[in-house]
């Protein structure tokens, strides 16, 4: 392996909690052409290249016949320099190349000569068998749908059973964003190159990259990032001498009638979750006698008597039409709030009340969207709002003044004057009814605890997704499950 090659995420999540700065486009080629100007000519492909070679053979150290794919920019030099070696290591190498009266860039040029020089032959199409891929059609400038033979290409991977290995980011991934506008390699590993993109860990990033890895080149971010990948706390130990008052009292208010589940599984997450105490305030009507006798631990109180402006009020979850009489009060009076699913829907409907949310004090509030309830506040679609979910959230972020988890594959978290990050943890274990509530009712806690709502947002949803990641493979996980490992 190259000794800068670094597993940063694998199928049971990130590899260990580090902070990586994430770099979109611009900040990438600003990067890249100050690292090429304090070397040699042609070194950063050349180590790219070595890199991909080596990452390969670790994927499939017993492959025979390795198709190379490339493009004619620069992510194809590195799979030129591959081949060379893979070629010069006694395998098989099929190096395809559309062809075009276009030139190929200079460094691309060389190392194409070298791939030649060491043997390799050129080919215009997939070969009839292979037993690995190197994806290396199309690098981080993609923005359009794939098409022509680099679509032909991509097509034939997919149909292909052998493991691909992506060079930079797979083809059809647009970088910056996770977006797909057309066909995408699904590869089983992606060596990304000088750093890592946002568009990796967010959106259809997941599900193209498989594992990822990094290699810097050598190279050292000196650029602000686009985002950050998120990252767990370090928890200091609670003091011996402390009480349940130390660590703060939850609300939930929400569990209209058919949907009393919701704003229990949010409460149980918030005791899960450590806070002194919790008190729902079901919106049902209903005698709930049978839920408090089988949950001891919930105190029951009826919204209007909670004492909300000393309290974490998570609001929303199963609240249906019943959370319009609330939500005003608890917009102007609660100390912190977490605004999730009805609460949300609710203030998209009654845009009369976002001054109201825009001007709490900073770092007391806190929305948890979905796609479509980030759209409804947005005013778009939801085919938008994925398009580019950071961008989403930061809108939402600035539009109310408050922290914003925007949920998904690789979470959001955006806050007016933060850079944003994106969650790597978590899996499809938590597209399940009510993960979303024990994700709210966990933010609630940690607020009531004392972070402000930035740094809880970013702790809840790095340690709700690491409950899946360590789920055991042979059951399902529920969200009673998981508020109560959480």
């Amino acid at each position: 392996m190259s000794t800068n090659s670094e597993w940063v995420l694998g199928p049971q999540g990130p590899l260990r909690p580090t902070p990586y700065p994430l770099l979109g486009t611009a900040a990438l080629r600003a990067l890249e052409g100050h690292a090429a100007s304090t070397l040699p000519a042609h070194t950063l492909m050349q180590r790219a290249g070595l890199a991909l070679a080596q990452l390969t053979l670790a994927y499939a150290p017993h492959a025979q016949t390795v198709w190379v794919a490339c493009g004619r920019g620069n992510n194809g030099g590195d799979g030129f320099e591959a081949a060379m070696h893979l070629q010069r290591w006694g395998k098989a190498v099929w190096l395809s190349l559309p062809e075009s009266a276009r030139p190929l860039p200079a460094d691309a040029a060389a190392s194409l000569e070298n791939a030649q020089a060491a043997g390799v032959a050129i080919h215009s199409g997939a070969p009839p068998h292979w037993d690995v891929c190197i994806d290396a059609l199309l690098g981080i400038g993609l923005q359009a749908a794939p098409r022509g033979a680099t679509l032909d290409a991509i097509q034939a991977m997919q149909a292909g059973d052998g493991p691909i290995v992506a060079a930079d980011v797979p083809s059809g991934l647009v970088a910056d964003t996770g977006h797909t506008p057309g066909a995408c390699v699904r590869a089983r590993a992606t060596l990304s190159f000088l750093a890592l993109k946002p568009g990796l860990f967010t959106a259809q990033g997941r599900d193209a990259c498989g594992d990822i890895w990094l290699d810097n080149l050598g190279a050292a971010v000196l650029q602000t990032p686009d985002a950050w990948l998120n990252t767990a706390q370090h928890n200091t130990p609670r003091q011996h001498a402390s009480h349940k008052g130390s660590f703060g009292d939850v609300a939930v208010v929400g569990g209209a009638t058919g949907m009393v589940g919701a704003a229990l599984l949010a409460g149980t997450a918030a005791l899960h979750g450590g806070a002194g105490r919790v008190y729902l305030a079901l919106l049902d009507p209903e005698d709930h006698h049978a839920v408090f006798a089988t949950h001891p631990a919930l105190m029951q109180c009826g919204a209007a008597q909670l004492a909300i402006e000393n309290m974490a009020v998570v609001a929303g979850c199963g609240g249906g039409e019943a959370m319009a009489a609330s939500l005003p009060r608890l917009l102007v009076s609660a100390r912190q709030l977490v605004l999730d699913a009805d609460a949300l829907n609710t203030l998209a409907r009654h845009p009369a009340w976002h001054p109201a949310l825009a001007a709490r004090k900073a770092g007391t509030t806190a929305l948890t969207p979905h796609p479509l309830e980030a759209a409804r506040l947005l005013g778009c679609s939801t085919a938008e709002v994925q398009a580019n979910r950071l961008a989403s959230a930061q809108a939402l972020a600035h539009t109310f003044q408050c922290t914003v988890v925007l949920k998904g594959s690789g979470s959001i978290i955006a806050s007016p004057t933060e850079v944003p990050r994106i969650n790597p943890t978590g899996n499809a274990r938590l597209a399940t009814a009510g993960t979303g509530d024990v994700l709210a009712g966990l933010l609630g806690s940690l607020m009531a605890q004392g972070y402000g709502s930035f740094e809880a947002a970013c702790e809840a949803c790095y340690r709700h997704g690491h409950v899946a990641d360590q789920w055991a493979m042979t059951s399902t996980l529920t969200a009673p499950d998981l508020a109560r490992h959480i």
